[in-house]
């Protein structure tokens, strides 16, 4: 599913003005404490405003609204984004007849009536009415509607490709689907609900800030309202003091708690799970999205993921006594009839080598032998000659079934190989060991330095393979990774799993298969590839729409980037308000205890505004500017820099906490400037 808009489309920005005004119902601005503060000192100021107002009083009121309405609109440019999207999916769903067939007769349906259990026929040219799961044939696919990628797919019955989405088009063939969605509840109907925002809820470090934002508006609140009597004290000891106004005061109230922040938060949460649906990612929850930000523990698959998956023949190594040549031709001759990428690329290899062709079998008494799990060979036999290619210890017993031995120097050469991170296949003729073909499989390039990214993150990454301990080893010191599970089953992932949540790590890993379905709902982070099964795209929290495991790593970095955002913007608003203390209070406190028409507090006044009633709107007008100013880098968040925690925490304050501290200065005296030039105070 690609964008289709820039980040401020006019279309979206007009989009978001009228829910900007819906969310002033208080009832939306109750679930946001610090921006209700806000809304009912804006409600006091428009009601006083009615006995009594002054030009000073009116401003100060609209930039009170104001204030909402910006913060209302960075939250509603973040949700018009995912509605956009979410409209584009809803174009995709049409209502569709359904072939159901019951005891092997079809029906018409409506796709709407079809339920959990029911089976459909899809063929050429049928869009497939439901989710499901391919329970006989084969077809290809085209699911653009859904990834946004041109190339069909293949689907087939049985093994790891066999999940179907409802809205996708057969282009070919022919496939039964057994449906496993209720209507209304189809993974695109949930891919709309939660690309528009409609299931979100805060996650823990929204509620860990809100706690936090909530606490200081509590104490500024109290703070504010005991003014008045501390003023009052003051005038009766002969001390000085204007008691403050009302207006004042929810001036001096709403400069003072983190509104900026206050007023992100949410679009910085939305955001970030936006930004993981342009990449094709589908997050179940902002939770899961700042999971990924936390996680310290990546399990990744070693093919497909770290490697390219297609494993190559690379040499031929004959035993004693053989020419290369010889080895090359009868592994050719058992590669012959096997149409994976590696009995392929043995045919390739020995033509180019040897300028070896195929023979010509049709005359001839050849019986093709596939491979097995149970075997772990295949071969031919041709004109007497019983020629097997496959893994060592399977052809050594089969040699040693027929009467024959297995020379050291064969399983010398089988370690040396292993060793190297590669896989050797043995290619006996009868119960003579030919010698052995070295499989190489490639690692990805720049897979090293994405795990040096991640380890400058404090990541550890683990490598999952089912390869011996000597070729996983290997392929691991190429790739880089900090550990590996050799010869993994799915249940040793699920142990490894909870052995390193034991330990207080997070964890994320990525599956597409049933057996996998386990392990990535015992993740904290658990990526379900689309191409991969229902049961695995259930218990994830993710679904990688685009089916790419390497996907894992920019999640995890989209997560630390979401916390990163966070923390960089809470930084800033916090050391901004601490700056607008000197713009409002030296303005409002400068008669106290004075000498000669001035007190200590004028000390404080260090930009020298122009009047106090420029200084407290100029920082009430700041304030809600600022607000507006800061969405860009909420929606797009801040620039990502893998580092740790010590430095991470350097880094934002030198930048934020510093930026915060200085921007409200010039800011507050610009529009102090402008406001007196404009005689508007």
């Amino acid at each position: 599913m690609k964008p289709r808009s820039t980040r401020f489309d006019p279309l979206l920005l007009k989009r978001a003005l009228l829910p900007s005004l819906k969310k002033l119902d208080p009832r939306v601005q109750w679930r946001n404490p610090v921006m209700f503060t806000v809304w009912l000192g804006a409600v006091l100021c428009t009601a006083l405003l009615f006995r009594h107002h002054s030009a000073f009083e009116i401003q100060l009121t609209a930039w009170l609204w104001f204030t909402l309405l910006f913060a209302n609109f960075a939250e509603a440019i973040a949700e018009s984004r995912g509605k956009a999207q979410a409209d584009s999916l809803r174009s995709m769903r049409v209502t569709t007849p359904a072939r159901k067939l019951d005891n092997g007769k079809e029906t018409s349906v409506s796709a709407e009536k079809l339920v959990p259990g029911d089976v459909v026929v899809c063929e050429a040219g049928d869009v497939i009415p439901a989710d499901g799961e391919v329970t006989e044939g084969i077809a290809s696919v085209d699911e653009s509607a859904i990834t946004g990628e041109s190339a069909p797919v293949i689907r087939e019955s049985g093994g790891d490709r066999s999940a179907v989405t409802g809205g996708t088009r057969v282009i070919s063939d022919r496939i039964l689907v057994k449906v496993t969605s209720k209507p209304g509840e189809s993974f695109l109907d949930r891919m709309i609900a939660l690309v528009e925002g409609g299931s979100r809820r805060m996650t823990p470090n929204e509620q860990a800030l809100g706690v936090l934002l909530v606490s200081l508006t509590v104490v500024f609140v109290l703070v504010v309202f005991t003014l008045p009597s501390f003023t009052s004290f003051l005038s009766k000891q002969g001390l000085g003091g204007e008691t403050p106004s009302l207006f004042v005061l929810i001036a001096l109230l709403v400069c003072l708690i983190p509104t900026t922040i206050g007023g992100l938060v949410s679009a910085i949460g939305i955001s970030g799970i936006d930004r993981l649906t342009r990449r094709n990612v589908l997050a179940t929850s902002g939770r899961a999205v700042e999971a990924a930000g936390d996680i310290d523990v990546l399990l990744l698959d070693k093919t497909g993921t770290i490697t390219l998956g297609n494993r190559q023949a690379s040499h031929f190594v004959p035993a004693p006594g053989v020419t290369e040549k010889d080895l090359a031709d009868a592994a050719q001759l058992a590669s012959l009839a096997d149409e994976t990428p590696e009995g392929r690329s043995i045919v390739v290899l020995a033509k180019n080598l040897h300028q070896l062709r195929g023979h010509d079998l049709s005359s001839a008494n050849a019986t093709f032998v596939p491979f097995t799990a149970q075997t772990r060979m295949s071969g031919i036999d041709w004109q007497g000659r019983t020629i097997r290619k496959g893994a060592a210890e399977a052809v050594r017993k089969h040699v040693e079934s027929l009467g024959g031995s297995f020379p050291n120097e064969a399983s010398e050469e089988v370690n040396l190989i292993s060793r190297a991170g590669g896989t050797p296949l043995v290619v006996v003729d009868n119960t003579k060991v030919l010698g052995v073909i070295h499989l190489k499989d490639i690692v990805k390039n720049g897979i090293r330095e994405r795990f040096a990214r991640l380890r400058e993150m404090g990541i550890r990454t683990v490598m999952i393979t089912g390869d011996n301990p000597r070729t996983a080893a290997a392929i691991a010191a190429e790739a880089g990774v900090d550990d590996f599970m050799a010869e993994a089953t799915p249940e040793d992932k699920l142990q490894r799993i909870r052995e390193e949540q034991a330990a207080g790590h997070l964890v994320a890993m990525t599956g597409d298969g049933t057996n996998d379905a386990p392990a990535l709902a015992q993740a904290d982070v658990g990526v379900a590839m689309n191409t991969g099964t229902q049961a695995a795209r259930e218990a994830g929290n993710m679904v990688d729409l685009d089916s790419d495991p390497t996907k894992l790593i920019d999640i995890v970095e989209t997560g630390k980037q979401l916390l990163m955002t966070r923390g960089s913007l809470t930084t800033f608003s916090l050391a901004n308000d601490v700056a607008k203390y000197f713009a409002i209070l030296p303005a409002m406190f400068a008669s106290i205890a004075a000498v000669s028409g001035t007190g200590p507090l004028a000390a404080l006044d260090i930009m020298g505004l122009h009047s106090p009633q420029s200084a407290i709107l100029s920082a009430v007008i700041f304030n809600a500017l600022i607000i507006i100013a800061l969405i860009p880098l909420a929606l797009k968040g801040v620039s990502y820099r893998p580092m740790n925690a010590a430095s991470l925490l350097r880094r934002n304050l030198l930048i934020y906490g510093l930026g915060g501290l200085i921007t409200p200065f010039p800011g507050i005296k610009l529009i102090d400037l402008i406001l007196s030039t404009l005689h508007l105070v």
